[in-house]
């Protein structure tokens, strides 16, 4: 099946705003991806999933040339910069100067060698492990090499192409209800 892009079908999902940071033969460069996950704690794996391709993207032949990318959680006040780190192409736009030249500051990554955006709610910097071809994405897998969070920052919610914050948390059940699921998990348990 083939869904393509902005298909209102499949625009239920609700993820975070990576932004990735890259440095190679396109410069330095800032992207907006909306597919950014954990898939491992240990070893600390992180993947980017980005379009067009290993070189289709300037982000993605940065990476695929340096082995190595930044990925800062974008926060709730960082819905500017996102839309300025995915509103256009590393290769025909100097983002990161631009962001600069708007207010937004930059500091060095400490074991790569990108910057990083300041006022994330987090930050990774990575050192790209695999690389792999899925569809119409490239899907980088990094090794976390450096973490840090800011406890203070909520990260910035996207779905169906808009920014949305985190609202009210809603809690997991009582205790009683707790209690009622595990026993009807024991009474159902497969032999």
């Amino acid at each position: 099946m083939d869904l393509g892009y902005g298909n209102e079908k499949a625009g239920k999902f609700v993820t975070n705003v990576g932004l990735v940071t890259t440095d190679g033969p396109n410069g330095p460069n800032i992207m907006a991806a909306e597919w950014t996950y954990y898939v491992s704690w240990s070893p600390a794996l992180i993947s980017v999933h980005i379009g067009g391709g290993s070189v289709g993207k300037a982000t993605a032949e940065n990476i695929t040339k340096s082995k190595e990318f930044g990925v800062s959680i974008a926060s709730e006040g960082q819905n500017v910069l996102s839309s300025i780190a995915g509103g256009s192409s590393g290769r025909e736009v100097s983002k990161i100067p631009l962001l600069k030249e708007m207010g937004f500051a930059f500091r060095p990554a400490k074991k790569i060698k990108v910057q990083m955006p300041d006022g994330a709610a987090s930050y990774a910097e990575c050192r790209l492990l695999e690389a792999k071809q899925l569809g119409d994405h490239t899907m980088f897998i990094g090794e976390v090499l450096e973490i840090e969070s800011d406890a203070g920052k909520k990260p910035l919610a996207y779905s169906a192409g808009k920014y949305y914050h985190l609202g009210e948390q809603i809690h997991k059940p009582a205790q009683d209800v707790l209690d009622r699921i595990a026993a009807l998990k024991e009474k159902h348990r497969k032999k």
